[in-house]
């Protein structure tokens, strides 16, 4: 079948597959029940079952969510994830349960060592983590959750407390990332993208030697179907990554896989605004980190946008050559107030072209190019559809001006994270869910989009970072 037939074929599946929305009432208390069962006493983990323990931007992502059920419960959350907080300023992207049993979840404490083998790096002592990060979301999640509540967030001095912490996270980021040397922030492993097995990470990892199957055992498959998942030969590179890492004792920049990516990189933008924010609030001035960010946006454009792609590429630090695959990474950049004009108008006609199709062939925002030979509806970050990214595009298409396409991509992440159990991902074109259900990030961003459409105003007074008004 040619791809024109199978798109027809998929629209017509999207349109059986429809269901009528929920209302906001029986929406709101399914969200709030999701979280309420992913709730550890400190924290929330993303699924019971495939992700046990607390994962760093699906925590910012939850206390988004959690701020319009529990303001107090929100900051918890974010304060419990930057509690493992190393001494040279990563946060790290897995904080480790240890009542949870090590076969629960692989990679598991005992292949990162991070107390002994991060000990250079000043990996906590009293807990277990990872020793990658994972994308720097946090601040952001910090200003909205102190928004909610500013009362309680002032009397428990929440923002002045976690203002230092975020703001090494930043400089670790900025300093110790900056693998080319002009300011972006280089992941050093696809897990801390966020887009673990995206097609665009498949060039740099050509390079990786895997780690022999028999050396690790993966826990994933005992909850997911194996085609939803990454291959066994992309997890034998992914762990060879981290392994090599480790050895190397968590030092940045030796390494065979170091990437410039767009959404990290504007999300750290973005950030680095909010933190500008909390600054302000504590009596101290922001000037400086807006200036900074502004600056970066410009930097992110020399490096990462691609005119002829009409959205912005990743960059190979080790080859220095933009990698020419079209990921919803690239739209992330639109959450940004500084682009030019002509970028955003750009980017808006990819989003809704062929290769993305929203609003016309797909329901939400898929993670990878309809025409890219690598497209799999249902391969994780192969083309299946979020509910993350399509919350940060909602915010940038909002900030642009795009109301009308806000609006529709809002009702649909409500509708299709209602309709698929709150599934971890789905079909972009049917909807239908892939990977675990309950899924706390799909849960908590349903509630915060919920909020924003079905009441008056909203509690997000964050008019750069998002934009527009709901009224």
């Amino acid at each position: 079948m040619d791809r024109t037939a199978q798109l027809t074929t998929r629209r017509a599946e999207r349109d059986i597959a429809y269901d009528p929305p929920p209302t906001a009432d029986s929406l709101h208390v399914r969200a709030a029940r999701v979280l309420e069962g992913n709730w550890t006493g400190a924290s929330t983990v993303p699924s019971r079952e495939l992700y046990p323990h607390q994962w760093s931007w699906d925590s910012a992502f939850i206390a988004v969510g959690l701020r319009h059920l529990s303001p107090l419960r929100a900051q918890t959350e974010l304060e419990t994830l930057l509690a493992a907080q190393w001494g040279d300023g990563r946060i790290p992207h897995i904080v480790f349960n240890p009542s949870v049993p090590l076969d629960a979840y692989f990679p598991s404490p005992d292949f990162w060592r991070s107390s002994t083998t991060g000990h250079t790096a000043g990996a906590p002592r009293t807990v277990q983590t990872s020793g990658i990060v994972q994308p720097p979301v946090h601040a952001l999640a910090a200003w909205l959750v102190h928004c909610a509540d500013p009362g309680l967030s002032r009397a428990r001095g929440f923002l002045a407390r976690v203002h230092p912490r975020l703001a090494a996270w930043h400089r670790y980021l900025l300093h110790r990332r900056d693998l080319g040397g002009t300011g972006l922030a280089s992941v050093v492993h696809p897990w801390e993208q966020g887009m673990d097995n995206s097609p665009c990470w498949d060039l740099p990892l050509a390079r990786v030697d895997p780690a022999p199957a028999r050396s690790f055992r993966r826990a994933d498959l005992d909850h997911g179907a194996a085609q939803d998942r990454p291959t066994d030969l992309d997890y034998g590179r992914y762990v060879r990554l981290a392994a090599d890492y480790r050895d190397g004792h968590y030092a940045d920049g030796a390494g065979d896989f170091a990437v410039e990516d767009p959404a990290f990189n504007a999300l750290l933008i973005a950030s680095e605004h909010a933190l500008a924010r909390i600054a302000h609030e504590l009596g101290a001035t922001g000037t400086a980190r807006h200036a900074r960010a502004e600056r970066l946006t410009g930097v992110l454009v020399d490096r990462l946008w691609d005119p002829s792609a009409g959205m912005f590429l990743c960059r190979d630090v080790c080859d220095g050559r933009l990698i020419g695959e079209r990921s919803v990474s690239g739209l992330i950049p639109l959450l940004l107030p500084g682009l030019p004009r002509g970028i955003t108008t750009a980017m808006v006609g990819t989003l809704t072209g062929p290769h993305f199709g929203l609003g016309g062939s797909t329901r939400l925002v898929p993670s990878y190019d309809l025409l890219g030979e690598a497209f799999d509806p249902h391969r994780y970050w192969r083309g299946p559809a979020w509910f993350n990214t399509a919350w940060l595009v909602e915010r940038g298409l909002r900030l642009h001006g795009e109301r009308d396409r806000a609006d529709a991509l809002a009702e649909a992440v409500l509708t299709t994270a209602a309709g698929s159990g709150f599934a971890e991902y789905v079909d972009p074109y049917t909807g239908t869910a892939c990977g675990a259900t309950g899924f706390s990030w799909t849960a908590a961003l349903a509630l915060d989009l919920l909020h924003a459409t079905h009441h008056d105003t909203t509690v997000d007074d964050d008019r750069t970072v998002r934009g527009g008004d709901r009224g």
